[in-house]
Formats: structure tokens, sequence, C-alpha cells
């Protein structure tokens, strides 16, 4: 019993290594997409200036991705276990992270062109969204409902608060999808980094211990 115990806490710090990596490599690939053309050497200030629908873009997903990580990581710090179905959500999640840096570089190449093709990155770019939050909100509800996996000071209140946020989020995200399909896609793209900042102020990465408190069957 205790090997196995020991066996599943290293399987767990494993699988967070690993997904560490994963977001790290994604934030890092955001950055590439931001470029001042040579065409604009001329005026450098201008370009740089130029270039905002790449900081915008690096920043939204900068910032969805970095609350990704830190409830991921909140996560984690309540798991003494993993198994096969978490480490089977943890994929679909790195999955969708790692896909990320895709339809933010379309979209901020989208953005200055035809209105058609703001629309077409918007909804790339929020279904990607919806899908990461999605799945994280899965693998928090997946271990909700299987203690074992859970350390044995860790409250069911814990879930509680992440579901109560974790369902809206996914909701404002499509909200802010349908906003750029049926009314302007640039108020889409400042959708997704208000939704993407607020899930960073109010993502909890740390563990809140306490007392058990068990449901009646």
């Amino acid at each position: 019993m205790v090997e196995s115990i020991r066996r599943g806490v290293s399987e767990t710090a494993r699988l967070e290594a690993f997904s560490d990596g994963v977001f790290a490599i994604a934030i890092t690939l955001l950055v590439l997409d931001i470029k001042v053309p040579e065409s604009a050497l001329h005026a450098l200030w201008k370009g740089i200036a130029d270039a905002w629908p790449a900081y915008l873009a690096y920043v939204t997903s900068f910032l969805a991705i970095g609350a990704v990580w830190m409830q991921h990581h909140g996560l984690f710090s309540c798991m003494r276990l993993v198994d096969a179905t978490v480490m089977r959500l943890n994929l679909g999640l790195l999955l969708t992270v790692s896909f990320l840096p895709f339809p933010t570089g379309l979209m901020a190449a989208a953005i200055t062109t035809s209105r058609a093709s703001e629309r077409a990155a918007v909804v790339l770019y929020g279904a990607t969204l919806i899908a990461v939050n999605g799945l994280l909100g899965a693998m928090w509800r997946y271990v909700a409902t299987h203690r074992k996996l859970l350390h044995s000071d860790v409250t069911e209140s814990v879930f509680a608060s992440v579901e109560r946020r974790q369902i809206p989020r996914v909701g404002l995200f499509g909200a802010a999808t349908v906003v750029g399909v049926l009314l302007l896609p640039r108020l889409a793209v400042f959708g997704f980094l208000a939704v993407a900042l607020e899930s960073v102020v109010l993502a909890r990465g740390d563990r809140q211990p306490g007392r058990i408190e068990h449901r009646e069957p």
C-alpha cells in the first residue's frame, strides 16, 4: 500500500513536470508571431506601433495559458495519485494548449484585414479557448468525484468554488465568440482579453487544506 502511494506521488510529480514543460513551450511560441516587417524599418517607431494586433493577441493568449497553468498547478497540489483518466484528460488539455499559438497568430494577422477573415479567426480562437477551459473543468470535475486521488485534507469546497468560476468562464469565452461573429470581431478580441485577465486574477494556484466535508449519500 505504501509503495503504491509513493508510486502515485511520483507519477503526479512526473505528470505535472511534463505539463509545465508544454505550458512553457506554448507560452514561448506566442512571442514568435510578434514581428515588424522589413518594409517598416525606415519608420521603425511607426512599424512597432502598427504591430499592435500582435501585442494584443500575445498578451491575451499569455494570460489565458497562464491562468490555466495556475489552475492546473492548484489541481495537482490537491492530488496524491493519478489514474489513466486523469492522464488522458491532461493530454487533451495539453493538446489544445499547445495548439493555441496557431489561432493566436491567425487572429493577430486577420484583425486588420477583411471582416470575414476576422470572424473566421475569432471563431477558431474562441473555440480553442473554450476547448482548453472545458477540458480543464472536466479534469477538476473528475478528480472531485474520485476522492481516492486527493490528499486527505482537501475540502470539497475547494472544488465547488472552482466549478462556480470555471463554468461561467467557458460561457464568457463563448459569448465573446458570438459577439465576434454577429457584431464586431475586434470587440470579441478585447472580450477574450478581459476574460483571460479575470482568470489570472481569480485563479488559485495553491492548495487549500482543511477538514473534508463529507456529503450525505
